[in-house]
């Protein structure tokens, strides 16, 4: 590695999801949709719905200090603070300073990372560059949605798809060997109008227009999206295993990002990965956005799928177009 320095690796993960399941049955009784339409094209079955009264902060707050807690570390020893998210409780400040103040790391320093659902990839090859560059000792980077906010509840495309919840892990440098082997960062600007939030921001403020029109809630073009994922993600996936030397057969655990299980199983079929080396929890949880992959991997680690040595490959695909791998040797 560069210089000698240790890349980052994880020290501790935590999750946390609403206690409000909202599911395909009840999505029946709100738009023009059926329980076996949303399953054999997503395979979704439920999702978590945040409170009213809770903000994309208050999940991320609630899953750091899981994290903290599983790395025996407290909020002074944090440098910095970084919150993947599409759903901030605000345009500004970020959503990372309410983090910060919220569980006491007045030390640190706290920005967001916007880039949709590849945000939490986005953040860990931040994360591990200003780790291994010696700028910080200790990271908690969080994925955090309370995404159901921004949903067209009349919109039976969308509203079908998303969920809510927050996963977070702490990172610090590994030993020799193991922690973030290899990032691949992509992004294809040409693609900015197949998933966006049209209203709200520079471009198109909030006025009694772009409310009539529903502009402040979430427009995608699923199909567009379906077929770009799958060619992303395999190719980023073999171009980074190519540069850590390493094969698709090498992984232990595959962690897309969890939003069609049509998309997981291509890839993974794509990649010659039998199901038992797949996180899959989109079922549960439907599509979690930047929270996604940190929420499957705080669940395999706690369900004992990711042992020490293992080789661990996220991967995630968003609007912008962007998309993301990281290779992690546990």
């Amino acid at each position: 590695m560069k210089s000698g320095r240790r890349s980052a690796g994880i020290a501790g993960t935590g999750f946390y999801v609403p206690d409000k399941i909202l599911t395909n049955l009840d999505l029946e009784k709100i738009v023009d949709t059926t329980d076996e339409w949303i399953r054999t094209r997503t395979g979704i079955r439920e999702r978590r719905i945040a409170d009213v009264n809770e903000a994309t902060s208050d999940l991320a707050v609630k899953a750091a200090r899981k994290a903290l807690e599983d790395a025996r570390t407290c909020p002074q020893e944090i440098d910095l603070i970084i919150v993947a998210t599409t759903s901030p409780d605000m345009l500004f400040p970020p959503t990372a300073c309410f983090v910060q103040k919220n569980i006491g790391a007045e030390k640190s320093a706290s920005f967001d990372v916007s880039a949709a659902c590849s945000g939490f990839i986005y953040g860990l090859s931040i994360a591990n560059a200003y780790i291994k560059n010696g700028d910080c000792g200790t990271v908690l980077l969080i994925g955090a949605e309370a995404i159901s906010k921004i949903i067209d509840w009349q919109d039976r495309d969308t509203c079908v798809l998303f969920g809510d919840g927050a996963g977070a892990v702490v990172l610090r440098q590994s030993k020799y060997g193991s922690g973030i082997l290899g990032n691949y960062l992509g992004a294809d600007g040409s693609g900015t109008d197949l998933l966006k939030l049209p209203a709200g921001g520079s471009r198109l403020p909030a006025s009694h227009e772009t409310v009539r029109q529903r502009s402040h809630y979430i427009k995608m073009n699923g199909k567009q999206i379906y077929k770009f994922a799958i060619e992303a993600m395999t190719d980023a996936i073999i171009k980074v295993l190519e540069k850590t030397s390493l094969l698709p057969e090498d992984i232990d655990l595959f962690i897309p990002h969890q939003a069609n299980v049509r998309i997981i199983e291509s890839v993974a079929k794509n990649l010659n990965l039998p199901k038992e080396k797949v996180a899959v929890n989109v079922d549960r949880y439907g599509n979690t956005s930047a929270a996604s992959i940190p929420i499957a991997l705080c669940e395999a680690v706690k369900q004992g799928r990711i042992r020490e040595g293992d080789i661990v490959v996220l991967a995630a695909f968003g609007a912008g177009l962007t998309w993301g791998v990281s290779v992690i040797r546990w």
